[in-house]
């Protein structure tokens, strides 16, 4: 399984850190993700470009890489 780390800026809670690790997890192809307010290691075969679309359609104002 791949590994793949996001970047985050302007997480500010537990609840945004929250809703991130399940809209990752409910993705097709993730394993398992670990979520802070920093960013991510995502593990699976999802792409990296689904798993910044998925964190931006959100819409918490958190900026994603």
């Amino acid at each position: 399984m791949a590994i793949q780390s996001l970047s985050f800026k302007g997480v500010q809670n537990a609840d945004q850190v929250n809703r991130i690790t399940t809209a990752l997890m409910m993705l097709d192809g993730v394993e398992s993700a670990e979520v802070g307010r920093h960013g991510a290691e995502v593990e699976g075969r999802a792409s990296h470009q689904t798993l910044v679309k998925a964190v931006k359609d959100l819409k918490l104002g958190v900026e994603v890489s």
